[in-house]
């Protein structure tokens, strides 16, 4: 089966760039394929299933377009695209064990299908591909690849902990959207410009751009879990809540709340939430209702605010077509919202 491959990122309004990222991706993905098919029939079907579930490939579109920036895609740039993705879809499958998620990309999740343990293996044996193609990468690759695994660990602990007492849960959030997805999507962009030969501060600002952009993309999701149809999530709206899984939204009228501000609306949300949302009916009218609440505003721009910082991290590299498209990524990041 050839995966669902939504090009999430693109198009870009430079037509070169554009073909380059496109022959760049499709030979991202031919590389991905053999990745995940060489170990055994027992091991290839849970491996293969989440690539072949599709998905936007936007951390691999990244690496080749801070690539752009420097000397273009090479073999390592390509290598480390690989490598990023890998480790991406390994977290997938331990998220979705932790979460209880039953859809992933509108399929059935690794561990529906095998359950948890084959699951949780599966995602191993994804994170020790990545660890293998990194590693012929070279020492500081090695060095970028454990620390980012480290910020991906820790960002899930956080979650999963919740916020230490006196703790804002909002600052706590931003910062395990910076650990879960701001840290991945700066390592691929460290790796596009790194091995396109970017150095000192312009590599700096791109690793900077890169997680801003992970949070601001994370953000405009909290939003969309509660504004898409299920078609585009590819899950039921509202899972998150039901799930209890932390999203903006909710926090940010958690501490409206907190401060005594919370109008009465959000007042019945809170109390729905801490109700029965196992039926579809009572999850869709909590999703209706916070939908359209003001602080849906909030958060959408909150979500702008880090795109918007994310550009500005690039003002200290020269005016060029890869920096317009950097920009043009990060708008597209959050322009679902609209």
């Amino acid at each position: 089966m050839s995966p669902r491959v939504n090009q999430g990122p693109l198009p870009l309004s430079d037509v070169g760039l554009e073909s380059a990222l496109v022959d760049g991706l499709a030979e991202v993905e031919r590389r991905l394929e053999v990745a995940v098919s060489r170990t055994s029939v027992l091991a290839d079907a849970p491996s293969r299933h989440l690539l072949e579930a599709g998905g936007k490939r936007m951390r691999p579109a990244l690496a080749l377009l801070t690539a752009q920036l420097g000397t273009g895609t090479s073999e390592e740039v390509l290598e480390a695209a690989v490598g990023v993705e890998l480790t991406h879809l390994a977290s997938l499958y331990h998220d979705d064990v932790m979460d209880s998620a039953t859809t992933r990309r509108g399929a059935p999740s690794a561990h529906q299908v095998w359950g948890n343990s084959v699951a949780i293996l599966a995602g191993d044996l994804l994170f020790a591909r990545a660890s293998q193609t990194v590693a012929g990468l070279g020492a500081e690759a090695v060095k970028i690849q454990a620390e980012t695994f480290e910020r991906l660990c820790v960002g899930q602990l956080h979650e999963t902990i919740g916020p230490p007492d006196g703790e804002d849960p909002v600052e706590h959030h931003l910062e395990v959207l910076a650990g879960k997805t701001g840290s991945l999507i700066a390592a691929a962009a460290h790796f596009g410009g790194l091995f396109a030969g970017l150095e000192g501060a312009a590599l700096e600002s791109v690793v900077t751009y890169g997680e801003r952009v992970g949070v601001a993309f994370q953000l405009a999701d909290d939003v969309l879990d509660l504004t898409s149809s299920a078609e585009v999530l590819g899950k039921t709206p509202g899972t998150d809540l039901r799930e209890g899984v932390p999203t903006m939204p909710v926090l940010l009228l958690r501490r409206a709340a907190a401060a005594g501000s919370v109008d009465a609306e959000g007042r019945r949300v809170l109390d729905a939430l801490e109700g029965d949302l196992s039926s579809d009916e009572a999850l869709g009218a909590v999703v209706q209702a916070l939908a359209s609440h003001p602080v849906m505003e909030q958060a959408r721009e909150m979500a702008r605010g880090y795109a918007r910082d994310a550009v500005a991290a690039l003002d200290v590299l020269p005016a060029s077509p890869a920096k317009d498209a950097l920009s043009e990524f990060a708008d597209l990041a959050v322009e679902r919202l609209a």
